[in-house]
């Protein structure tokens, strides 16, 4: 370990503060972390109010955390920007590369603004030999000089040796409004590493960005592209993806080799990968593990909502592809009803019945999943035009026990919830018919779907078949309500409750026409 001096002045007086730093073996002087700056920082701050009202300067939370300037550090950095002069005269400045380009107004000798700067040095391989000085000039009255060699710099940085080819000889560099002074000095640092792909294998995604940023601004090539072979490499997690991608782009055009980076999160394939879609379908609708499919469904079910990838001509493929596995599930569904509605069937061997009951609720899970999808999209509409024309499924319904059938009647209920929610605008025709098929099975599994689904919700299924036979006209309304009125009246809260559509159709049949008939429509409204 070595110490390097944080010196502050004050009204004509120099405080001594020694900060521990590291000594790589190239000789790399390592720029104190955020904590201890902060500390020492903090330190002076405290022993400056003991000794008297003196005005106190902003604490520095860190050295990359960039805040805003006061007035007088603007007047500061006004003051300080000036050309690069020779080695008998004062320190030429140079604006930050990354923000404008330097401005050559000679910087005139300011005493009192030179006394209120936090000051660090910093020395890099051996400081004997040193023939340059840089000095950064960051916020919060913070300045680093930097103790470096021309031919390094000249070397590795692009942005340097242009300046000293420029300006020589030149004995100082003045960096103004640099933003990330700790970087700024780290990547000067890297400039004297051999190896600086080792010297980041420590470093986390967002601090190599900030280094990579720093590296572009100086044209130090051998830094950008040990950052990018880094990012290359480590996993990008959360909000780091973006940040990758957002700062890797800017570096496209200087033939740097940022493709297989960008390739992690775009392929070439111009086209929309709807074969991926549909064999991941396949997958999922064919798996044997119930676990697992579970959670599938549940994961594919939530990225399809969350984003919106069916887009232009994808769009009619990937509902093809819907549709083609609902018809699949369908099929399947009526064979198996069939099986199990044969008077032989309850002849079989217990694992043979077991068989194909699983295969029932699969089936029957698998397209209800697939309902969900086309509910979510929109695009349910020839699906309920589909499960009404299902008959003959219907008419072998009763003849399964319910423990085989119940989820066909789940598939039901999301159709009546769509609709009445306006997910689905199916004709009226098939509005009728749906209601007409499969109403009454609905009915009789109503007592398992609320005991024996957790994910049954009565009252949005009730509100949904009540708003969706209230769209179809006052006969058919009166045909279906009675009907249900029947069969509420039998077996009470085993059967859908359906008395708020009954008001609505009541209102309407005994209620308006007298209103209508006074010609006061608000009162009906009132009601």
């Amino acid at each position: 370990m070595s110490d390097f001096r944080v010196r502050r002045l004050q009204q004509g007086h120099t405080k001594i503060r020694n900060v521990p730093i590291a000594v790589t073996p190239e000789g790399f002087w390592c720029c104190p972390s955020p904590a201890v700056l902060q500390k020492t920082l903090k330190n002076q701050n405290n022993q400056s109010k003991h000794r008297g009202p003196s005005s106190p300067l902003s604490k520095a939370s860190s050295v990359q955390k960039a805040s805003t300037l006061t007035a007088e550090k603007r007047t500061i950095s006004t003051s300080l920007r000036s050309k690069v002069i020779s080695d008998d005269q004062r320190c030429p400045t140079v604006d930050n590369p990354a923000l404008s380009p330097p401005n050559t107004a000679e910087r005139p000798p300011n005493p009192t603004v030179d006394s209120q700067q936090r000051k660090i040095s910093v020395g890099f391989g051996q400081p004997k030999t040193s023939d340059l000085k840089v000095i950064l000039y960051g916020k919060e009255g913070l300045a680093v000089r930097m103790s470096v060699h021309r031919n390094i710099l000249s070397e590795n940085s692009s942005f340097f040796a242009d300046k000293l080819a420029r300006h020589s000889p030149a004995s100082c560099i003045e960096i103004l409004d640099c933003e990330d002074v700790e970087i700024y000095v780290e990547t000067v640092g890297l400039m004297y590493c051999k190896e600086v792909k080792q010297r980041l294998i420590k470093q986390n995604v967002s601090r190599v960005l900030r280094i990579l940023k720093i590296a572009e601004s100086l044209g130090f090539h051998a830094c950008i592209k040990s950052c990018l072979d880094y990012l290359e490499a480590v996993p990008w997690v959360g909000e780091e993806e973006e940040n990758v991608v957002s700062s890797i782009r800017r570096l496209q055009n200087n033939n740097y080799g940022v493709s297989p980076l960008l390739k992690r999160v775009s392929s070439d394939i111009t086209n929309p990968p709807n074969d991926t879609l549909a064999h991941i379908m396949k997958l999922v609708l064919e798996s044997s593990d119930d676990r697992g499919r579970r959670e599938m469904k549940s994961l594919v079910l939530k990225l399809l909502k969350e984003n919106d990838i069916w887009t232009s001509g994808s769009a009619e493929i990937c509902t093809q592809t819907l549709y083609t596995s609902c018809q699949s599930c369908l099929d399947s569904l009526l064979t198996l009803f069939t099986q199990a509605s044969e008077p032989n069937f309850a002849d079989r061997s217990l694992e043979s019945k077991d068989l194909v009951v699983r295969q029932i609720s699969l089936e029957a899970d698998n397209l209800l999943w697939l309902v969900e999808i086309l509910a979510d999209r929109h695009i349910a509409d020839d699906f309920a035009v589909m499960w009404a024309g299902q008959d003959e499924l219907a008419s072998l319904h009763s003849k399964l026990s319910i423990v085989s059938r119940h989820l066909i009647s789940c598939i039901t209920a999301r159709l009546f919830v769509g609709i009445g929610r306006g997910e689905m605008l199916p004709s009226k025709d098939t509005r009728q018919l749906l209601l007409q098929v499969w109403l009454h099975p609905l009915i009789d599994d109503y007592s398992w779907l609320q005991h024996g689904c957790r994910s049954f919700d009565r009252k949005v299924v009730e509100e949904g078949i009540g708003r969706t036979i209230l769209t179809l006209p006052l006969e058919d309304q009166q045909t279906i309500l009675l009907s249900w009125l029947g069969s509420f009246l039998k077996v009470g809260d085993n059967c859908p409750n359906l008395h708020r559509a009954f008001e609505v159709w009541w209102r309407r049949t005994f209620i308006r026409p007298y209103v209508e008939q006074q010609g006061n429509p608000s009162t009906l409204q009132s009601r």
